[in-house]
């Protein structure tokens, strides 16, 4: 029923405690894809490996250094599955993170849903974000209303079909457009189920990763940001949140411009 997409580039170090944490699921109904994204280091020798010895299905594809985004549109295109749970190569999930996901499908049912939200903690289970009350209820949320309301990374398991509809734009030269950007668009076709006080997803911000660095991403990538700035300006309903991007946009345009002539 669930495709675990990994997209990974030099993950040697940290691919063995995602792959723990999936052997260790209490269900074992998912394919486990993960896309090398040119990876320079051992990541191919222990694909292999997992692929010969794991408890579930696994498929390895390589592609030549293009980003995360770029790597998602494949995995994308090659799931087996009805429903994809995007899992980053220094991540891990909690033990009933599949079965959970699953039976929320099998309850909602025919609802028109095209995504399901959880919240991330950190390996000590701090929580990522605000707190909310305990509730076993799910609230439909679009993906800009739940993270100005959890204020923090959220995990999210989306429809393939819709995936398919939405991939993430590619711009030559660079590496990076904002996840935001795409699960948005895949809001706006159905509804997305918010379990607030549910923690599946276990993670980190690495020295190297995208979260820690903004300012370089944002400069090596201008036009892939400007895509989502300019975008989200009209989803917001907050004026704080419009005047943001757009001076975030017009950042990008900057820095577009001096890429251009330096």
């Amino acid at each position: 029923m669930i495709t675990v997409l990994t997209p990974t580039y030099n993950r040697e170090a940290t691919l063995p405690r995602l792959y723990e944490s999936l052997c260790a699921q209490t269900c074992k109904d998912f394919e486990w894809l993960i896309v090398d994204d040119g990876s320079q280091d051992e990541t191919q020798r222990l694909l292999l490996e997992y692929s010969d010895t794991a408890p579930f299905k696994v498929q390895v594809f390589y592609q030549p250094n293009g980003g995360k985004h770029v790597a998602l549109n494949l995995g994308v295109r090659k799931a087996d599955t009805p429903w994809i749970f995007i899992v980053d190569s220094d991540d891990s999930l909690v033990p009933n993170a599949v079965e959970c996901v699953i039976d929320a499908v099998v309850a909602l049912g025919e609802a028109n849903v095209v995504g399901l939200c959880y919240r991330k903690a950190y390996f000590d289970m701090r929580v990522v974000g605000r707190n909310v009350e305990n509730s076993d209820s799910p609230v439909i949320m679009s993906p800009t209303e739940a993270g100005h309301f959890f204020k923090g990374d959220l995990a999210y398991i989306f429809k393939t079909e819709a995936m398919l509809k939405y991939a993430f734009p590619v711009v030559p030269e660079e590496r990076f457009v904002p996840e935001l950007y795409i699960w948005n668009k895949i809001g706006d076709e159905g509804d997305i189920y918010c379990f607030g006080s549910t923690t599946l997803y276990l993670c980190d911000y690495l020295e190297d990763g995208y979260s820690k660095n903004f300012s370089s991403n944002l400069r090596r990538n201008p036009k892939g940001f400007l895509t989502f700035y300019w975008a989200q300006i009209f989803r917001e309903n907050d004026l704080r949140y419009k005047l943001k991007f757009l001076l975030r946009s017009i950042q990008c345009y900057l820095y577009t411009l001096f890429n251009r002539f330096s």
